[in-house]
């Protein structure tokens, strides 16, 4: 009868060795392989030198060959393995067979061996929603200030960003001469970039992915905090106005950064660059501020709109953040405290 028992009890024990990962760790896996196949897209469409710049509604909102060809990627990979996700994209494209050399199969092992939260190891397909900004900083892209730029994959369930991938594409670039970085200052929104040497620095590589998962924590940089009494605000670069302007004067910053893209914003806050993240305007979209919320969120932040309520994320929502956007890595209550009763009057939830 012992021996019996010690029989059952190994079974048991391999049998929950070999279990499946949980769906949500399996999704994160594989979202994190096609963002890394969306970053080399990204890199392959600038290094041929036609973007295939459209302008969608204005010169600030522009979309590329890359936009077009990384939401075909992501989309179609993850529908193929994840048939029953609603999948959101930011671009609106026809609907056609997609090339297979956009699509990836792949999942980051590194993830497979992390448990799972236990509140989402019950998750079911059909209740995650994705949100999908094929290239954050299209207007950057185009101008050539590659840092900017962010592939990001969010993950919501019951509304809420639960996980999150963020791709920088060029990540630790650098331009090889003096001559070219002229060349792209003076001329990037006139000719097309087909001989800029973008390269990763020495001995380093090209690109990275950071991803995160509520109850889990974030993973893939270095988290930082911004020193005590330091007030850093960081910004949009290209959307700018007096009621953001009235906004960010009345949080006493030492510093404005303005930059272009919310995932690289939210980076910012996570590195130790930022202290807060202030953007009182519509304009932000559901795929802009998912996958960086659940990062963020992850490591202790907090992203909200501007009057401190939640982002819903439900598939049924609208895709603009008409409140704009608040977020910090610490000290969320001092910036929340100070924006101007007439910018809240002024964006309505």
């Amino acid at each position: 009868m012992e021996k019996r028992t010690a029989g059952c009890e190994r079974c048991a024990k391999r049998a929950f060795v070999m279990a499946s990962p949980a769906l949500l760790m399996r999704l994160v896996a594989s979202a994190y392989s096609v963002a890394e196949k969306a970053a080399a897209i990204v890199r392959k469409v600038m290094a041929g030198g036609d973007l295939g710049i459209v302008e969608k509604c204005g010169a600030n909102d522009l979309q590329t060959k890359a936009d077009r060809l990384v939401q075909m990627s992501i989309c179609s990979s993850l529908a193929r393995k994840f048939p029953k996700l609603t999948i959101i994209g930011e671009e609106d494209l026809p609907s056609y067979d997609v090339d297979e050399e956009l699509i990836e199969n792949g999942q980051y092992e590194e993830i497979l061996k992390k448990t799972c939260p236990p509140q989402y190891s019950t998750i079911k397909e059909e209740e995650l929603v994705v949100w999908v900004d094929p290239l954050d900083g299209t207007k950057e892209y185009t101008e050539g200030l590659l840092d900017h730029v962010t592939v990001l994959i969010g993950i919501a369930y019951g509304g809420k960003a639960i996980a999150g991938i963020i791709n920088q594409p060029y990540y630790n670039y650098e331009v090889k001469s003096t001559s070219d970085a002229k060349f792209i200052e003076r001329f990037a929104n006139i000719y097309s970039l087909s001989h800029w040497p973008c390269e990763a620095g020495a001995d380093a590589v090209l690109g990275r992915t950071i991803w995160g998962v509520l109850g889990l924590g974030a993973f893939g940089f270095q988290l930082k905090e911004v020193p005590d009494g330091k007030h850093i605000i960081i910004t949009t670069r290209s959307h700018s106005s007096k009621m953001v302007n009235d906004c960010i004067g009345a949080m006493n910053p030492d510093t404005v950064v303005r930059v272009g893209g919310a995932g690289n914003k939210v980076i910012h806050l996570i590195e130790g660059k930022a202290s807060a993240y202030v953007f009182a305007s519509p304009g932000c979209k559901k795929w802009d501020t998912c996958a960086p919320e659940a990062i963020l969120h992850a490591v202790g932040g907090k992203l909200t709109d501007i009057h401190g309520n939640s982002l819903h994320y439900n598939k049924e929502v609208k895709h603009m953040n008409s409140a704009g956007v608040l977020a910090t890595l610490r000290n969320f209550d001092y910036y929340a405290s100070r924006v101007p009763d007439s910018v809240k009057q002024g964006l309505v939830p």
